[in-house]
């Protein structure tokens, strides 16, 4: 199990630019992939970015070119950097880890979540 926290989330107009950051309990070379998943009200939950461990980055049709998702290892960090927001990127920003071990099984952990609202 990981705890995660982000962090960084707030009220910012459209264009602006906003950083995420999510806090892990462990190191984050002991996670196999993390991403960050997004929910508006009434409705689902959506996969934004993730980034497995050792791999490419993949994104939302949605926030390719305008999002960045990294590690940072040195901190135990995950950060989501967003820039030119639109309000349809008005959301709860939630961290998620994926953790694999022997037997095939896998440690899902998600954090608590840290709203966005893009709003002039």
């Amino acid at each position: 199990q990981v705890q995660l926290v982000e962090s960084g989330g707030g009220l910012v107009q459209p264009g602006g630019s906003l950083t995420l950051s999510c806090a892990a309990s462990k190191s984050l070379s002991s996670i196999d992939t993390m991403a960050w998943y997004r929910q508006a009200p009434q409705l689902a939950r959506e996969l934004v970015a993730q980034v497995p461990s050792g791999g490419n980055t993949d994104y939302a049709d949605s926030v390719r070119g305008r999002f960045t998702i990294s590690r940072d290892s040195a901190k135990n960090t995950l950060s989501l950097h967003m820039r030119d927001l639109r309000p349809e990127d008005t959301a709860v920003y939630y961290c998620f880890a994926e953790t694999k071990h022997w037997g095939g099984v896998a440690s899902l952990d998600w954090g608590q979540g840290t709203q966005v609202t893009v709003s002039s």
